[in-house]
């Protein structure tokens, strides 16, 4: 019971997501505490109330949360096209590799 629970939570967090969208999603994270932060220091210094920043920071750290971890669809814009597997024949065309390591060649 627990472990399908897991499963579809797992499901629903788990998503793809290319290096393109990564880089927004942690320029995102970054503008928006960054604004959460210069909002909740003003708030806490004109209204000179703690709580009320506490509150300011939570709340903005949640709407960050709630806009940068789950994978929205803007985050997967440019999906990397993989190379296929290789493991069938071998192709005609291929071009034997050789590396070398301190002056010897290894094939």
């Amino acid at each position: 019971m627990a472990d399908q629970l897991l499963d579809q939570i797992r499901d629903v967090v788990e998503g793809p997501i290319d290096f393109e969208g990564q880089k927004l999603s942690e320029t995102l994270a970054t503008i928006l505490l960054c604004i959460v932060g210069a909002i909740t220091f003003l708030a806490g210094y004109i209204l000179q109330d703690i709580k009320l920043s506490v509150y300011i920071a939570l709340a903005g750290t949640v709407i960050t949360f709630i806009v940068i971890v789950p994978p929205w669809p803007f985050f997967n814009k440019n999906p990397v096209k993989w190379l296929p597997v290789g493991g069938g024949k071998p192709n005609s065309r291929s071009i034997p590799q050789t590396i070398v390591i301190d002056e010897k060649a290894i094939c």
